[in-house]
């Protein structure tokens, strides 16, 4: 006899058995109607909470993309000037004895503090031409997890030149390049500068959380369901719909589904069969095939934006532009889901606010290109640096695609979020971080769904958050 176990975890783990019947019982192919209250029984019914919204990606929107005559030094040029007067602004109270000096102004042997652009020299990054002589050859290539190598070498500059850093106080281990500091030091008479200490712009300033008793609200973040591809269990995320919309367990159980508000897709969310993508006219039989996983996810999230609202970010792998940040999908591959107001489409990065709480976050390719470029002992940690840096995604252009902006740097970090998460991850991991000024940071990073069955849940009240996790098992 054939029978399933699904595991829904909470705080404790706990096992709820079903027969197959009634797990394939599933809502596919129908329209639901908005269900603001889940019934129990004909005769009592729980409503379910709401939570104020408001979207803040207008910096991650491209108005008239345009290529052609743009360079990516541009946007350099503004990070520099915006990170350089922030720099000048907190050099008072850090070494107020010092002067503040451009590259081109360094004497042999003063102190001074200069600002500017870090460019790490790396023995092992990719270069372009040495891909496509291997490619020719019949040499296998060995694509490495990271770059590092002991001799890398850090350099700074600025509007006026360049300089060769020295010492053991600034870790090329631990930069990239990209990313904007103030380094006290003084140069060497072999032309380095010898970094003595260094200023990072640290967690930027935080709006205060609402001072007025708050209840139980709960958000939910799941991120790599892969519809389409081979891991993928429709089964296991057909649970994930069932329970945040309050189709399982007991009155209990549904009570707590009612106090889920709100529901975040961090990217992935599609795979669609590379197989069939050879450069060929497709059959008709093979078009259809392109278009099940899209249609699988439309009738999931049916589901869902029919029940509370959802929000869904593009990935790497989602049919959505390549570069960062990443434009909306488009509502035309959700015919289904996108035709209630509760559906909104979101660029990757990702920020909006829920009953004034604010959230910022990306599908994980920020996270996954610091990984290849330095070295920390997990992704919370390099998570950390990128609001410490007050940037999301220090290494864009350089080794991470992103659009060239001209005027404007728009993964600069400006206000602090309350909630910063990552997408698209190995495992589960969370960590609370606090900031010199107060600011309290609570950082997640998303495990894949599709290998590993969790998703996230976060409480609006306290800000905690624990992993939800669901397993199919079939015996005979």
């Amino acid at each position: 006899m054939i029978f399933l176990q699904f595991l829904i975890r909470n705080q404790t783990p706990r096992t709820y058995p079903y027969g197959i019947e009634q797990i394939t019982e599933i809502r596919r192919y129908f329209s639901f109607p908005a269900m603001e209250a889940m019934e129990i029984d004909t005769e009592k019914s729980i409503q379910r909470k709401q939570a104020t919204y408001n979207s803040l990606d207008e910096n991650f929107e491209i108005r008239k993309e345009m290529y052609r005559g743009q360079q990516y030094s541009q946007i350099y040029f503004a990070r520099l000037h915006l990170m350089r007067t922030l720099l000048y602004s907190l050099v008072p109270n850090w070494k107020p004895h010092l002067p503040v000096c451009t590259i081109l102004q360094l004497e042999e042997g003063k102190e001074c503090v200069i600002v500017g652009t870090l460019y790490k020299h790396m023995k092992l990054k990719p270069c372009i031409l040495d891909e496509y002589s291997k490619e020719r050859s019949a040499t296998p290539l060995v694509k490495l997890h990271n770059f590092m190598h002991p001799d890398d070498k850090l350099v700074l500059e600025d509007d006026s030149g360049r300089v060769k850093l020295a010492g053991d106080v600034l870790l090329p281990s631990v930069c990239v390049t990209g990313l904007v500091v103030a380094l006290h030091g003084k140069e060497t008479d072999a032309g380095d500068f010898l970094v003595q200490d260094v200023l990072e712009a640290g967690l930027p300033p935080q709006i205060k959380l609402p001072l007025e008793p708050r209840e139980d609200k709960y958000v939910v973040f799941v991120s790599g369901l892969s519809v389409g591809s081979g891991p993928s269990n429709p089964l296991q995320s057909q649970l994930l719909v069932d329970h945040i919309t309050g189709h399982l367990g007991d009155e209990k159980e549904q009570g707590i589904a009612a106090e889920i508000v709100h529901f975040v897709v961090a990217g992935n969310s599609i795979e669609i069969p590379r197989g069939l993508l050879n450069g060929q006219n497709l059959a008709s039989k093979d078009q259809s095939k392109l278009c099940e996983p899209n249609k699988e996810l439309d009738i999931l999230f049916t589901q869902i934006a029919a029940s509370l609202s959802l929000d869904i970010m593009p990935g790497p792998d989602d049919p959505a532009n390549f570069s960062l940040p990443q434009q909306p999908l488009h509502r035309c591959l959700f015919p289904g889901s996108s035709a209630y107001n509760t559906f909104r489409s979101c660029t990757n990065p990702h920020c909006f606010e829920l009953d004034n709480i604010r959230f910022l976050g990306t599908s994980g390719q920020n996270v996954d290109d610091l990984e290849k470029y330095s070295e920390a002992k997990d992704k919370i940690e390099f998570m950390e640096r990128t609001l410490r840096w007050r940037h999301l995604a220090p290494t864009a252009p350089n080794t991470l695609g992103c659009y060239p902006f001209t005027d404007r740097d728009p993964f600069l970090v400006e206000s602090c979020p309350h909630v910063y998460f990552a997408g698209n991850q190995d495992r589960y991991k969370t960590d609370l971080i606090k900031g010199s000024e107060g600011q309290l940071v609570r950082l997640i990073c998303i495990p894949r769904f599709c290998d590993t069955g969790v998703a996230v849940v976060l409480n609006l009240r306290n800000l905690e958050c624990h992993p939800l996790s669901f397993g199919t098992e079939f015996s005979s």
